[in-house]
């Protein structure tokens, strides 16, 4: 009785460690993650909205309703990138993610000269480069220095009723990721 127990008590444990691990690994073998979605719906440096607001399927979905949320994948093997967005939301956040969706930096509109969203984001040689001289018009700029190649910038705004959702969709939809050469 005491050998059955054992067994039943290390198949237990060996079954829920390969459950554990099954599931860490299911993010590394999904063709469906955020950054295929992503290269579904736009190109690189095409910023695409992933609220349903903007009309059909959310790109990702378990979007929070409160907030109206945009992104745009970059290569910075090809040059920096800047984000850009005119007017002013009661709240904007900023992430940027690897390919994997690990996110390496985020800000807020707190962090913004005059709360206007308007970015950089390069590599730590592209960053070694820009300091040698640094162009005027980006001296309110906040620069996001990462150590990857790809990944996605991702701008969510917050709605605090219905009549802020066409102030937010215009700051959104004006919003832009283009590539940068200084």
């Amino acid at each position: 009785m005491r050998k059955l127990l054992h067994a039943i008590l290390l198949g237990l444990l060996g079954a829920g460690i390969v459950h554990i691990v099954v599931l860490l690994l299911v993010p590394e073998f999904s063709e469906r993650d955020a950054w295929s979605r992503l290269a579904m719906a736009s190109d690189l440096y095409r910023m695409t909205r992933l609220d349903a607001e903007a009309g059909g399927t959310p790109v990702v979905k378990s979007v929070d309703p409160l907030f109206y949320a945009a992104a745009c994948r970059f290569d910075l093997s090809e040059g920096m990138v800047r984000v850009k967005s005119p007017g002013n939301v009661p709240f904007w956040s900023v992430s940027v993610y690897d390919r994997s969706g690990h996110n390496i930096y985020s800000f807020n509109d707190h962090s913004a000269t005059g709360r206007v969203l308007d970015s950089i984001v390069l590599t730590p040689a592209q960053m070694i480069e820009m300091r040698k001289d640094l162009p005027e018009e980006l001296q309110g700029a906040i620069f996001v220095e990462v150590p990857i190649d790809e990944g996605m910038f991702v701008i969510r705004a917050f709605v605090p009723d219905d009549s802020w959702k066409p102030t937010v969709s215009r700051f959104l939809d004006q919003s832009s990721c283009e590539l940068q050469d200084f």
